[in-house]
């Protein structure tokens, strides 16, 4: 009776094994897809293609670009990359630092670095540098979409303009 209660337990414990390391393997295979895919997205912002790029989104998704009101709708997402990458001198790229899969695999988040060159009212070129968080869900179909994105500058907040 020994023995089988330790045949069983060797069992169990190779059984436990075995399906942690298939979801660790699943995990890995996750995390280097949104990976892929958040490079992807880059990609298309420094292209300046606006439809690729909010392509990315579900169509409930949130954006939460700095210093404005949320993009709630799918236009209004639209017109906040537009204005984005449609701006003379604008360039933008992100880079990810980190994935986190949620143990269902149906949610992740994705975080990093981004770096943006804007024209400022002037006409000066004027660079920022900062980190992101994106929310990304499993779809029906199998594929990934981001449904919150959100980021936000490393740099010092510029004063307000004086009053005359």
């Amino acid at each position: 009776m020994k023995t089988m209660s330790l045949v069983l337990s060797g069992c169990f414990a190779l059984l436990s094994f075995t399906f942690v390391a298939t979801a660790t393997a699943a995990d890995t295979k996750i995390e280097q897809a949104l990976r892929d895919l958040d490079a992807k997205w880059s990609a298309a912002a420094g292209a300046k293609d606006v439809d690729k790029t909010v392509s990315y989104y579900a169509e409930s998704a949130v954006v939460m670009p700095p210093n404005a009101s949320a993009a709630t709708t799918k236009e209004s997402i639209r017109s906040a990359w537009k204005e984005m990458l449609t701006t003379p001198g604008a360039a933008i790229s992100w880079k990810t630092t980190k994935v986190e899969v949620a143990k269902a695999g149906d949610l992740a988040y994705v975080s990093g670095t981004y770096e943006e060159t804007m024209t400022d009212a002037s006409g000066k070129p004027v660079k920022d540098r900062g980190k992101y968080v994106e929310i990304f869900k499993k779809q029906a179909d199998g594929t990934w979409k981001v449904v919150a994105d959100i980021w936000n500058s490393d740099l010092p907040a510029s004063a307000p303009a004086e009053k005359k």
